[in-house]
């Protein structure tokens, strides 16, 4: 009895404690920010690895992968016919430039971060959620909330990710493919940052991102917007670093 205590106690210090560096992060302004970044990095690798946990429970090492990749199909079908109505409506723009980093770069960036997203919600959240909430429903049902609340104050990303974890969370519990559900998330965001007017998501940032987000062309490193958002910090550090650089004599 004590040792189930001790291991409900467990998942719920290591959720609080990884959620609240998480937020902390996202309302947090620079230079601050990047060091509260590297922290929760770290304890979210510390804390998985100090479980032990098999790769096919993590979703790492799925047994069945091709049961689980009409999901990605299925996003790909959602991105097209969103392209295809943003164009009739003339919503339909390209990536906004970072710095100078490619097309290429910036996509693939978004795709890490998209699998960076599910790892966090689905083997961080939902695995510990579920150990401590008896429910499966109620328990998938917090984890989408959790997920929604990082991305406020952002309406746009607030409602599609509620929408989308209670989907990749039962996903998720069903295949144990985290590859899956991330390109899946990758996609479907990639076609969100297209399709939907960046007036209304800014660039798809969150926190102080979003309420400090500037104008590309009005952008210089002194005003420097916060850094987090879901098209990923680390590339927009590069980005920084990069101009910063070829500014030197």
């Amino acid at each position: 009895m004590k040792a189930h205590v001790d291991s409900r106690l467990r998942d719920l210090l290591e959720l609080l404690s990884a959620y609240g560096l998480i937020l902390a992060v996202i309302w947090t302004p620079m230079p601050a920010q990047r060091i509260l970044y590297w922290l929760a990095i770290g304890l979210v690798i510390g804390l998985t690895v100090l479980r032990r946990e098999k790769l096919q429970s993590l979703g790492l090492a799925p047994t069945e992968a091709g049961r689980s990749l009409w999901i990605v199909a299925a996003a790909v079908v959602l991105a097209v016919l969103a392209v295809v109505a943003a164009r009739q409506i003339g919503t339909l723009h390209g990536l906004p430039q970072i710095g100078y980093l490619s097309l290429r770069t910036r996509v693939i960036g978004y795709l890490i971060w998209s699998f960076v997203q599910e790892f966090l919600l689905q083997v961080f959240v939902l695995t510990r959620l579920m150990r401590l909430i008896p429910r499966r429903s109620l328990a998938i049902a917090v984890s989408a909330l959790l997920f929604a609340i990082a991305h406020i104050p952002n309406p746009v990303l607030i409602l599609l990710t509620l929408v989308w974890a209670l989907i990749a969370c039962h996903f998720f519990l069903r295949y144990r493919n985290l590859y899956a559900l991330g390109l899946a998330h990758g996609i479907l965001g990639l076609c969100v940052a297209i399709t939907v007017p960046d007036a209304l998501h800014h660039h798809m940032r969150v926190g102080l991102g979003y309420l400090r987000y500037q104008h590309p062309h009005r952008f210089h490193r002194r005003s420097a917007p916060h850094r987090v958002s879901t098209h990923a910090w680390v590339t927009d550090e590069a980005a920084i670093l990069l101009r910063d650089r070829q500014a030197r004599p």
